[in-house]
């Protein structure tokens, strides 16, 4: 579980949980490696080198769908 308040406003109090329940962490970690890989190698292929954290990688880079099946399948 991962828990996060904060305040927004002069004094409006709010928590976002974030839950991740799994059959497999090995399956799962290996996914999360290769989507990272991809993301690295179509970053590397539009010029960016250097070291990058998870949030520097946009989401959109993590699928092997495009740009336009994502916004297809999931707005």
């Amino acid at each position: 579980f991962v828990i996060r308040s904060g305040v927004t406003g002069k004094d409006r109090k709010h928590v976002i949980e974030f839950s991740l329940k799994l059959d497999s962490n090995p399956e799962f970690t290996g996914n999360v490696l290769v989507a990272y890989a991809r993301a690295a190698h179509r970053m590397n292929g539009e010029g960016q080198t250097g070291a990058k954290t998870v949030f520097d990688v946009p989401a959109s880079y993590l699928s092997h769908r495009s740009p336009e099946e994502l916004r297809r399948e999931y707005l």
